[in-house]
This record gives structure tokens, C-alpha cells and sequence, in this order.
């Protein structure tokens, strides 16, 4: 199905970005990686892939908030996967309006972009954050969406927009809602990296809130996930949740990752700097992927701890990388 395909995905430079190049060059598609434009020329993530399929991408740097570029980049596409955002929660405390720009204008381009150049299918690429605090669990498609950040409330002003496309234009567009993915490659942003690289390299963790709850993927489920769901025609138009169905307290993941790293006695400390506003903090994420299973095919392969263990490997051979002494917004 992918077989000399052109396909585009936006935001490939990042974490998912670059699982999902992997897997889609693997399947032998022929892929434009769009990654934002540098002065270093620095690839992000696609610079970790092996020689080979770096060779065979066809990389283009822009910025996704011009609407020029995105078309030029759109152009002879059969897929196209949108995955370039901001994603970090604490940053979009600070610079809310770019988490617009970027987030929904740079959707609204890419929509636009797909519209005029007839593209056969777009992937858009939600987030469980906008579903807030949970109301009930697990989560299904239908639980109503919650702006408890800039963040969150930015994808779901770009997610409306695809909805709307669909809508207005027939757009054949579908949006990916995955919970939280980790794995190789994930920036210390996130938490289970900053617990790993922390617990390495002493033995006190610091971190923010622990009673939080999430169902967390391992990013080549969430790769597969995206090709699986996103080229599924009895989805266009909808919104398909990416999950493994299981959720467990932050705290609760920390104690398994020292357990995996053979520190169990390690401290595990909060540090108010970390900790999200009361009511911004999503306390509780727990997917109902029924519909990925039942109508896509999709089922995550990874268990938890599986997916841990990779990380764990990967991040140990690459902890030059991260500078646990710092905390990353």
C-alpha cells in the first residue's frame, strides 16, 4: 500500500517524526522529511537513523507557519502525516501566542496547502491532552475536550480546523489522538527520560507531580499506529484514539524504571518548579483504543515494561545527550 508512495510527514525531525520516517521507509515509501528550518542544517532526530535511510530521504527545511513553503512541500504527495507542533506544557505557560501560530495556523496551512494541491489523504495528528482530566475512563472519542493548558487548548483549535475541512471540503483527512508515547529518542522534556537519566547518573530523582495518571505507548506502536489508522478509509474524517488501555500514576512509573535499573533505593523527590498550576495538571489518561482495534486493525505490541527496558538501553548508550542537572520546560 505504501510501496513508492510519495509521502510527506511534517515535524519529522522530532521524536514520533522520526519513528514514523523508519517505519514508513521501511515499508517503501518514498518519504519528504520536513523538518524545521536551522542554520545548522541539524536534522534532529533523523540524524539518529542509520546511514542508509538517511540517504534515501528526501529532507526539506522550512517552517511550517509559511503557507508558501507548505504548499511546495505538499506538492506530489499521496499522504501526507502532520505531525510538526509545540508540544512542551510548561513552555506554552510562557509563549502562549506561538503555541497558536504554530499549532493551529501551521495546521490551518497545511490543511489549506492539501485542499489546493487535491491531496489523496491527510493524517493530523491530535493529543490526549485535549481531553482534560478524565470525566470517565477509559477515554473514548466521544468524552468531551477540555483546554486545561495553552497546549492543549491549541489542539483543540487544530483539531476543530481538520474536523472543519472535512466538513466544509470534503478534505479526506484523518485525526490521530495518541496518549502518551516514549521510547528512544525522546527529549528530557518528557518525564520517563528525565527519570532514566537522572536515576544513571545519582541516586536522588526529581521530579514534578506524581499522582498524575497516564497510559503510556512505546513510540513504535505509535508509529504503527499512525500508518494502521491514518491510511484506514472507513476513519476519514473521524478521530481514532492511539493507546495500550492501561494507566498507571507517575509515581508508580518512576518506582518501575529504578526497579529496571536496579536502584530501587534511590530518592524520588518533588520539586515545586516541575509542578503544574492545580488546575492545569491532567490528572487522569487512560485510552479506550476499541475503535483502532475493532475498525483499524491496530494493537499495540509493546507492553510497558517491554518498552521500558528498550529506553532504558537506548538512553544508557546515549546519555551525552541530556544534561540531567537541568530541568528542561
Amino acid at each position: 500500500m505504501l510501496k513508492n508512495k510519495k509521502v510527506l510527514v511534517t515535524g519529522a525531525g522530532g521524536f514520533i517524526g522520526s519513528h514514523l520516517v523508519e517505519a514508513l521507509l521501511k515499508k517503501g515509501a518514498d518519504v519528504r522529511a520536513f523538518v524545521k528550518y536551522n542554520g545548522r542544517g541539524d536534522w534532529g532526530m533523523l540524524s539518529d537513523l542509520p546511514a542508509e535511510s538517511q540517504k534515501s530521504l528526501d529532507v526539506v527545511m522550512g517552517n511550517i507557519c509559511d503557507p508558501f513553503f507548505v504548499r511546495k512541500a505538499v506538492q506530489g504527495c499521496d499522504y501526507v502525516f502532520h505531525l510538526a507542533a509545540l508540544i512542551g506544557i510548561p513552555y506554552s505557560y510562557v509563549a502562549p501566542n506561538d503555541y497558536v501560530v504554530t499549532n493551529v495556523q501551521g495546521t490551518v496551512n497545511v490543511l489549506q496547502a492539501c485542499r489546493d494541491e487535491q491531496t489523496p489523504r491527510m493524517i493530523h495528528t491530535s493529543t490526549s491532552e485535549t481531553y482534560g482530566t478524565a470525566q470517565y475512563v477509559p477515554i473514548d472519542e466521544k468524552h468531551p475536550l477540555q483546554g486545561q493548558s495553552p497546549y492543549s487548548a491549541s489542539k483543540i483549535g487544530a483539531d476543530k480546523m481538520a474536523e472543519s475541512y472535512y466538513n466544509s471540503f470534503e478534505l479526506p483527512v484523518v485525526i490521530v489522538r495518541p496518549f502518551n508515547t516514549f521510547g528512544p529518542r525522546q527529549s528530557a522534556r518528557a518525564f520517563i527520560p528525565t527519570v532514566i537519566t537522572q536515576a544513571l547518573t545519582r541516586n536522588k530523582v526529581k521530579m514534578g507531580s506524581l499522582e498524575p495518571i497516564r497510559d503510556m505507548t512505546f513510540v513504535r506502536d505509535t508509529a504503527e499506529g499512525f500508518i494502521t489508522v491514518g491510511l484506514c478509509d472507513e476513519v476519514i474524517g473521524q478521530v481514532v484514539n492511539l493507546g495500550i488501555g492501561r494507566g498507571e500514576s507517575i509515581g508508580t512509573m518512576a518506582k518501575i524504571i529504578l526497579k529496571l535499573l536496579g536502584k530501587s533505593e534511590a530518592d524520588i523527590e518533588q520539586d515545586p518548579a516541575r509542578v503544574r498550576p492545580v488546575n492545569s495538571e491532567v490528572m487522569r489518561l487512560v485510552s479506550n483504543n476499541e475503535k483502532a482495534r475493532k475498525i483499524c486493525g491496530w494493537e499495540p505490541q509493546y507492553t510497558l515494561e517491554q518498552g521500558l527496558e528498550e529506553t532504558i538501553e537506548w538512553i544508557k548508550k546515549n546519555l551525552h545527550n541530556y544534561r540531567p542537572d537541568i530541568y528542561a520546560v
